[in-house]
Formats: C-alpha cells, structure tokens, sequence
C-alpha cells in the first residue's frame, strides 16, 4: 500500500514520540554502557534522594578498621560501589620508605586492610594496591608503611608500578595541563578507592584525596607537576575520578609534610571520612587542621571545575561517635 507524503509524516511523528516515551521512562531496549571507574565521573551528591553525601566516624582509641567499616556501612556498604567481579585498585599514600604509619606520612595500614577486606567479600576479582614513593624503593615503602602485610593478610595484592606502564592521557577539560603521563592500571579499573592520609604539606597546604592523586602520574613529570600545583591537581581530578574516597585521620601529620619524622607534629584524631565526593570528602579533612575549605587552593579550584561541592553546609553528613 502506498502512502501519500502526509500519511508518511504523521506515521513517522507518531513512532518518533513513542520511542521517546519508551526511553524517557526506562523502557528503551538499549542499555547504555557503564564506563571503568577510572574513566568515569564519581558519584554526584545525591542528598534530595535522601542519602549521605559524608560519613564521618569518631571514637577515642577506636579501632581504625572499625572506624572505616561503619564509614563505609554508613553510605550504603561496600556494595554500593564495588561489585562481583570488578577490578579494584586501592590508592593509599604510600610516599616514603623513611617511617612507619606512626608518624602520619603514610597512611594507616588497618584502614587500608579493612577497605580490601570489604573488597574481597564484596566479590572483586582482584584488589591491587598501589602508590609510587618518591623515598626508598616501592617493595621497602609498602614494608615499612605496615600496608603489605595488612594487604596480604586481607587478601588483596601489592602492585609495584611499573615505568612502562605510564602513557599520555588527553585531559580535555584541563585548564592548565591537556595531557599528562598517567598509570594506566588506575584509568582501566571498574573502581579506584582513594585513600589519603590526612596530613600538612608544604607546598599544597595540605595532603588529602585530591593531592592524594598525584601518585598516579608518572614520577618523571612529577617536579613539572608542581608549576601552578593547585590548578594542575584539579585538570587531574578531571580524568582520575576515583569512585570512593576515604580520609584516613585517624593520625594527622599537623606540620613538616608530606614526610615529617618528628612525633611531636603528629595529632591523633581517630576518625575516618568517607564518601563519593572528593572534593566535600576534602573539605571536610580541612577542618581538623583548624582551617576552611577555601584555605586549599586545589580544593576551590576542583569546586570551581565542577567537580564536587565544598560548601559543607549543603551537605548532608552522617557523624557516628563510637
């Protein structure tokens, strides 16, 4: 049968608004697919839907590994973000072979095996964990630090990174740097779990998950890195979007950072943050050293970027005491 022009028109009209009816209320047929997390943005807050954009957790001489569970639980589980058969990498601060966890330069190997643990029973296929230590060598850093044999015992694995594992990513949205020399392991997970030690740093202001990120870069632009540091950290945190991020402070280094040595610049403050948002997980951390969110250049910067959200005040905070 054939149709005059206007028959054809209306016909073709009328199939178009369906099928946009069908995608619109989740009915479309295609699914769309879901990128790595390292490719992929983090989790935007979400607190009109009632859920935590932070938790934080607190408790004098608390267990760290029990401070990080309930941070974790307290978002929804380790669920939420890890599922059966992912590939996870797990970012702690690992920058030096030169002291143990106790003096804040590192971060808490307790809150780093709780987080693989969680992992592993999640269903991960794998969980490597990995920093690129600019004191010492990668194996006496994951030694020293106490992280191996928390990571062992946990069931997770230590990733030395190797030099020709580095390649050039595009940054697009970089204001300052387009591309840059990044460890590709981290860029092809399904998650990347951010885990700095919440500590001072000389040049930065601060050590937390934004700065935290610079272990991904490859070692030899590392010193380049560091012109305009703030603004480069937030082109970073463009293309490096880890899917969790966990504030180790349970130790805070409160001066001579990022590598300290003196016992008397560390704080012990029990408490671990945790949340989707890097830049409110950052935000938050600023405030136990007695400072605003808008004392950290990187962190105004990323907020500027679109990013996250560093008003503190718009979001929602879960704080368990135990």
């Amino acid at each position: 049968m054939l149709w005059s022009r206007r028959e054809f028109l209306r016909r073709f009209l009328a199939l178009s608004a369906m099928a946009s009816v069908l995608t619109v209320s989740g009915c479309s047929t295609h699914k769309l697919a879901t990128p790595a997390a390292g490719k992929m943005p983090a989790a935007e807050p979400t607190a009109s839907s009632g859920a935590v954009d932070l938790a934080v957790t607190h408790g004098p001489d608390a267990d760290p590994a029990d401070l990080t569970r309930r941070a974790i639980a307290a978002l929804g589980g380790i669920e939420r973000f890890v599922k059966r058969g992912d590939n996870v990498i797990v970012k702690p601060n690992i920058c030096s072979a030169a002291h143990t966890y106790e003096y804040a330069a590192t971060t808490n190997p307790q809150v780093v095996g709780a987080i693989v643990a969680l992992c592993v029973a999640a269903g991960a296929k794998r969980v490597r964990v990995m920093d690129a230590p600019f004191s010492g060598t990668p194996r006496q850093a994951y030694e020293r630090s106490g992280i191996a044999e928390a990571v062992s015992e946990a069931g997770g694995v230590m990733e030395v990174m190797s030099p020709v594992a580095y390649a050039d990513v595009p940054i697009p949205k970089g204001k300052d740097i387009r591309s840059w020399s990044i460890y590709q392991g981290v860029l092809d997970a399904d998650v990347l779990i951010d885990v700095p030690i919440a500590k001072h740093h000389s040049l930065a202001g601060l050590t937390l998950a934004i700065k935290n990120l610079m272990g991904v870069i490859n070692p030899r632009g590392r010193s380049r890195f560091h012109r305009n540091l703030h603004q480069r950290l937030a082109d970073l945190a463009t293309v490096v979007r880890p899917t969790l991020i966990v504030v180790d402070a349970i130790r805070i280094l409160t001066a001579h950072g990022p590598t300290g040595g003196n016992l008397d610049d560390v704080k012990k403050m029990d408490t671990v943050i945790a949340g989707a948002d890097i830049v409110a997980a950052d935000a938050y951390a600023t405030t136990l050293f007695g400072k605003k969110p808008s004392d950290i250049g990187y962190i105004v910067k990323a907020a500027e970027m679109g990013l996250g959200q560093m008003d503190l005040g718009a979001l929602k905070i879960k704080r368990i005491t135990l």
